[in-house]
């Protein structure tokens, strides 16, 4: 079996959408490095400053202060040339001038994507660490931004609800998580949604018309519907459109949260989930654990090959739908 070469010099890229909890994730890495002994680089605006050698070299001080702040101190962005056989190459190229050995990503899915490409076709491993308000990945119970996502939603929805309850009005307030409804199920529930509409599970909506109208014949006139932005259905605006027309006497408000989930201050549970994985992935580097995402499951750090990352989503158990129906009745 051929040895693998020890890493020297890292990089380390945020890509994707940003995620509170990214920079605590840099800092770690950044010093990780450092205290073994590596020589550290940042990749500006995620693959994109691969492709343009947009890269600098950090230290210590680089990282100092950052912990607390949101968004990420590298940019971000979406490569499409990144997937392309020959942008690829062209970002190996950069790479090797500066004798790179070893990547740590901070993103997503499609960033895997990216960098599961990337490590089978160059001599360069990949340590992903996962970035991501959705929390849509598998092979981890946390992804760095959901928790101060959720957070930002449940302080958000509760302010409504003050509305709600002096108006007596129906709100359907429409959180992100794209195609998962992660945000939607736990910021629903935190709330005391009385109806929670996810990806995961198809909108029934001539049951929500029936139980509405059920609602409003015993005078139950404040209703809260938390909709993930990737609903069948259509999202907040389409079911606001059928409730009116089918509970004319509802007084049906809509709230569209959007990017303010993505902002802020990481709460001190993504920060240190954040500075966790990012201590891990240099590790995994150091002792030739490649093309790895580093996750947490039950509380204790677990590695997910890069391909099978890829691949599979974290399902949403029934239980908690359930759990839905009940705490609502």
């Amino acid at each position: 079996m051929t040895e693998k070469k020890k890493v020297t010099k890292i990089g380390v890229l945020t890509s994707g959408g940003d995620a509170p909890g990214m920079n605590a994730a840099i800092r770690a890495v950044v010093r990780t490095g450092i205290y073994y002994g590596l020589e550290v680089f940042g990749i500006m605006r995620g693959y994109n400053g691969m492709l343009e050698d947009d890269i600098i070299p950090m230290n210590s001080r680089s990282v100092a202060n950052i912990i607390q702040r949101g968004g990420t101190i590298l940019k971000t962005a979406r490569s499409k040339d990144f997937f392309e056989t020959e942008g690829r190459k062209k970002a190996y190229a950069n790479l090797k001038k500066y004798g790179i050995d070893g990547l740590v990503i901070i993103g997503g899915d499609g960033s895997f994507r990216g960098a599961q490409k990337f490590a089978n076709e160059f001599d360069i491993p990949c340590i992903g660490i996962p970035g991501t308000i959705d929390k849509d990945m598998a092979g981890t119970d946390y992804t760095i931004g959901f928790d101060t996502a959720v957070n930002t939603a449940v302080e958000a929805i509760d302010k409504i609800r003050d509305t709600m309850d002096a108006h007596d009005r129906l709100f359907i307030v429409e959180v992100m998580g794209r195609d998962a409804g992660y945000i939607a199920l736990h910021s629903g529930i935190a709330t005391g949604a009385e109806n929670i509409l996810i990806p995961e599970t198809k909108t029934d909506i001539e049951a929500l018309i029936h139980s509405l109208t059920e609602k409003e014949k015993r005078k139950k006139l404040v209703n809260l519907i938390v909709v993930a932005e990737g609903e069948e259905f259509g999202g907040a605006e389409e079911i606001a459109k059928v409730i009116k027309e089918r509970v004319p006497n509802a007084d049906t408000r809509v709230c569209i949260l959007g990017h303010i989930q993505r902002g802020g201050a990481p709460s001190c549970h993504d920060r240190l989930v954040a500075s966790h994985m990012g201590y891990y992935a240099v590790e995994s580097l150091l002792i030739g654990r490649h093309n790895v995402m580093v996750g947490v499951i039950n509380n204790k750090i677990h590695y997910t090959p890069l391909d099978m990352a890829v691949k599979e989503r974290q399902a949403i158990g029934q239980e908690w739908m359930k759990i839905v129906k009940i705490l609502a009745s």
